[in-house]
Parts: C-alpha cells; structure tokens; sequence
C-alpha cells in the first residue's frame, strides 16, 4: 500500500463532525467540503495519510481555500496543558473552598468563583448572548478557520463559569466539531471500507460481515502470500503451488478486497523507477537503442499465473465486485498493471458444474487464417482477437478449477453452505482448511452437524451401499444421501464460532460497553479441516509397557517381583470366584474388598 497520496487514488476525509467522506483524487479538480469549504486536489497529492488539514481563510483574490497541516502540538494541547497541570500541582493551601454551599466549586485566591458543579444548572440557549444572525456573519467572515467564531462563542455565554469541567470540555467539543474546518486523510483500506459500509452506508450490502469476523475467517483459512517463482508461468496445467484460495463471496467484492490483502495482491506496486545514473546508460543511448521487434504470435500469447491466485465462484454471469472500485480495480476494463488481473479467476457455477452448457465456454470464436485476417480492418481484428483471449481464459480457468488442489475455501453467501460443500469438498487438497461466514448460527449448526463425531461414527461402522468399490476420487464427489447428505469422513475438527470486538467507556466507576454500539447480526464462522479417510483396516501400533525393572539386582529383587506377580494372580482368581458365587447364589451384596 502507499504511503503518499497518489493521483486517482481513493481516499477518506474524517470530518470534524466525525462523519467519513469517501472521494477520488482527480488532479487538477477541486474538492468541495460542504460548509466547511472547497480546495483544489494537488494541495494534497503525494503527501502523507494521517495527516490533519486546516482549510484557511480565502483572499479577496482566491477562488479556493489554502490548506494548513495542523501541528500535533496544537491538535494535543489539551492533553499537555492537562500533563504540565499534573506535573506542577498547587498545594492544598492556596486553594480556597467556597461557602456558598455549591457541591465541587472552584474558588480563586481573590474569592471569585471559576468553576463549579452544573448539578442544578440547566445550559439552555438562553445562555447564550450571542444571535444566530452574527454567528452566520462570524462564518461567512472566515473568523480564522472557525478559532474566533468558537472563542466568541465561549466568551459569550453567561453561565461558563457554572459549568465543571467535564460539560466544558463537552460544551468546546461540541463547538469544535460544528464550527472548527478540519479533516484528516485516512487511506482506503479494507478496515476502513469495511467501517464505512457498516456506520454510513447500507450493511446489508456485506452480509453485516464486521472487520473483526474477517480477519478471523483469512486466519483460519490460513490466506497469505504464497508464490512459487519456479511454476509461476508454465504451459501444462499446474495446480501444485501453493496459494490457490476458493472464494464464494456474496458481499460486493469484500471478501475478496480482504483476502487479496493477505496475499498482497490488492494494492497495485509502487512505482520504481531508477533515475539514469542508476541504469548505466544516458538517455540519449536509451532513446538510440533499437526497440526489439515482437512477432505478432507472441503479442497474441499470454502465459497464465498458477500460484498465489484467488478463484471466484458467482452466480451471474459477472461476478458482483463493486466495492473493489475503491482499490482501483475494475472487472470489466481491468487494468494490466493491478495485480487482481492475473491472479483473480472468475468462474460461474453453471461453468463449474456444467461448462458445456455454458455458451462462452462452449462456443469457440470462428477461427481465420492469416490471409483472412490481413483483409479485416483493424477494429475486427481486435475484436477478434479480444474474443479469443477471452474464451482461451474461459478455457483455462475451467479447466484448472475442475482439477482442484485448492489450498482453501472462504466463503460468505447467502446460499446453503450444505449445497457449497457439496459441490466444492472435492476440489481441496487435503489438510486444507474452511471457512464459511453466515449472519445467522442455524445454518452452520445444521452443517455442523453433518461432520459431528457420532455422525462420522455411524458413517465408518456401517457406510452406504453405494459406496463399495469406488475410489477415493469417486468418494469424494459423492452428493449424499438421506440418511447422510454429505460424507462425514472429509472433514476434521468442524465447529461454529464467533467473535466480536466492543468499544468500553472507561471511566471511575462508570465503565461499561459504549450503548451507542451498532446492533444487527452477529455473524458466525463454520471452520473445518479436509482431509482424506485412511483405506483398509486400521491397526494401532506403538511401544508395548515392559516389566518393573529391578533397582537394586540379584535374587532377592527377582524374587520380590516374582512375589508381586503371584499376589496379583491370586487377586484375580478370588475376584473371579466371588463373581461366580453372586450368579450361582444369587447374592445382591458381595464384599468386593480385596
């Protein structure tokens, strides 16, 4: 990810009202704030995230507000105020204890009283001197960034003096956030976008899938980078690298903005370019060289990417990756330089289940011969061309789909987890691992309890009919039956589990969750482990216990084992003979005391 702003690129504006603005640094074009202001984007290219900006008061001249970074001893000079006030404390014998019977009141040495309990003081706007009219004429006048407009606004209310100082600090925050023309750049990432959909726009959009549910479902499916140079681009069909994750998502592309994250494919690379005294030729020689010339074969030949790639399955007939606009990747133009364009394999069921019943995948573009394609026009020829990339790629990813070998499968749909597994189980690699995310905890319990240990029990003592004599492939595509709808045998150390991280206000004897935490789902997560059944007859083997050794030697020691031993023999045979008399005697009670 970058660490400077970079033109085109998306990015959050937090608000002094803490409301989030997401927008697109076009350069050259201005940026407009609302109430707060407008200024122009290249103020803010190619500089750091994180950083505050104060929109500064516009000249006679000026169409668009200056920009001002905002210090960090400005934005924490409450917090040094408070530390300095802590590190030079007044003694207890200047303070001056008022008599007017007010509870917590803070007297000067003069007698004048500062601060005091606001327990039977109302703040009402009658408090305040000053009119809406001459704070609409403060703002349109600048009032310097909004500090006079919130000085005068505190001078002039008559009762500041009756506030203590918690409502004080309350009271300037208020005014802070409302008047104050501040913001801070924050970077596009999935935590953010996650945040953003869920507080300002619709959560339903993500299944209500929180970042925290996210980062557990990446970490139990074990997503990381994974690339294996040697078998990167390689002609035969490959499927033995690592890194090759099977996504379902149903959440508009988040799913796979956050696993793509973890495999450092979401982010394009930065740019690094060498200046010429690195490169060891001047530009004069670089522009002298010769380009080498590129058969047209090879301008039409595409080497396909085998290792650290994401395979999507949707429904449609284009997957829904919306949000992933927000990374600067577009489906259906991607762009060559992003990452995602190589690595992300889209698939849709029908092509997963029944590719030749799919028409793209079925119906190859008409082929022509060179001669043919020297009379076209250039408009045709690529578009003939475009065709056949496209259903070569079609071709491949089918083809390298169907084959498996998957080193994990995440999902969040809305769809049946029973029915995924069902068409999905046999496409992982054994000791890959599984992760399912669901709002709701009745479908992965139900999926559950298909993989439960009495289940997989039942499942080896007495297995189907059907199943004799198939192999191990075989078995795996096997779609269940009604007594066992999928093959409780393919799947180890299944459970249901969830997480949730909560916001505390931390106060002397005030803490507690914050109430105004988001509601809605909970979200679950069903993890599991694949793997594959032993064949034939189990037999335990291992390192049988041996004979008490003898400490001290010689006779006496084997005689005393050899004593033990009998002892223990003649135990058993009065045990053996008092239950012999309780069957014979019918006895109920028999001292079984040895």
């Amino acid at each position: 990810m970058h660490n400077l702003v970079k033109a085109n690129a998306w990015v959050v504006l937090r608000l002094p009202s803490d409301n989030l603005k997401v927008l697109q640094v076009i350069p050259n074009t201005p940026i407009s704030l609302g109430k707060y202001g407008t200024f122009p984007s290249n103020l803010i290219i190619d500089r750091p995230y994180n950083l505050k900006y104060e929109l500064v008061d516009r000249q006679k001249d000026q169409k668009y507000s200056d920009l001002r970074i905002v210090p960090a001893s400005e934005i924490h000079a409450d917090t040094i105020a408070e530390e300095n006030a802590a590190a030079n404390p007044v003694s207890d014998d200047n303070v001056i204890i008022g008599g007017d019977g007010v509870e917590f009141e803070l007297v000067g040495e003069n007698g004048e009283v500062i601060m005091r309990s606001n327990r039977e003081t109302i703040d009402d706007s009658a408090r305040q001197t000053l009119t809406q009219e001459e704070i609409e004429t403060l703002k349109r006048d600048g009032a310097a960034a909004g500090k006079d407009l919130i000085a005068k606004l505190m001078l002039s209310h008559t009762a500041l003096d009756e506030k203590t100082a918690f409502s004080l600090a309350k009271y300037k925050l208020l005014k802070t956030r409302k008047y104050l023309r501040q913001f801070t750049i924050l970077p596009m990432d999935v935590a953010m976008m996650d945040y953003w959909m869920m507080k300002e726009k619709d959560a339903s959009k993500i299944m209500e899938v929180r970042d925290e549910m996210l980062a557990l479902a990446g970490s139990w499916a074990n997503v990381h980078f994974s690339e294996d140079p040697e078998n990167e681009h390689t002609d035969a069909l490959n499927t033995s690298g690592g890194g090759r994750l099977l996504v379902v998502d149903e959440t508009g592309g988040l799913l796979v903005a956050a696993m793509a994250e973890r495999m450092g494919l979401l982010y394009p690379e930065e740019d690094q370019d060498l200046p010429t005294e690195f490169t060891g030729a001047s530009e004069e020689a670089q522009a002298d060289k010769e380009p080498t010339p590129r058969h047209q074969s090879d301008r039409q030949y595409r080497p396909y990417t085998n290792t650290n790639t994401l395979t999507l399955i949707h429904t449609n007939s284009q997957p829904n990756l919306s949000l992933l606009k927000y990374f600067n990747f577009n489906i259906d133009s991607p762009v060559a330089s992003h990452p995602l364009t190589k690595r992300l394999l889209p698939i849709s069921w029908l092509q997963l289940i029944s590719p030749e019943s799919d028409s793209l995948y079925s119906s190859p573009p008409p082929s022509a011969t060179p001669e043919e394609l020297s009379k076209w026009s250039s408009g045709k020829r690529g578009t003939h061309f475009r065709k056949k990339r496209r259903w070569e790629r079609i071709r491949h990813i089918v083809s390298t789909t169907q084959h498996g070998d998957f080193t994990g499968l995440v999902v969040a749909s809305n769809m049946d987890p029973i029915s995924i597994i069902r068409r999905t189980i046999h496409l992982l690699r054994p000791s890959a691992t599984i992760a399912i995310y669901s709002p709701t905890i009745e479908p992965l319990v139900a999926l559950a309890d298909l993989y439960s240990t009495s289940r997989r029990t039942a499942f080896i003592q007495a297995p189907p009919e059907e199943l004799k004599g198939l192999s191990q492939a075989e078995i795996a595509t096997w779609q269940g039956n009604e007594d066992f709808p999928l093959n409780p045998s393919l799947i180890l150390n299944a459970s249901v589990q969830s997480c949730r991280k909560r916001e505390w206000q931390v106060l002397p004897g005030r803490t507690h969750p914050l109430m105004t935490s988001k509601g809605g789902a909970e979200g679950y997560l069903f993890t599991g482990t694949r793997v594959v059944p032993a064949g034939g007859k189990v037999e335990a083997r291992g390192k049988f216990s041996k004979r008490p050794k003898a400490v001290d030697g010689g006779v006496g020691a084997s005689k005393r084992v050899t004593d033990d031993t009998q002892e223990i023999a003649n135990k058993k045979i009065k045990l053996e003979t008092e239950s012999l008399d309780v069957q014979t005697n019918g006895k109920p009670d028999v001292d079984m005391g040895i």
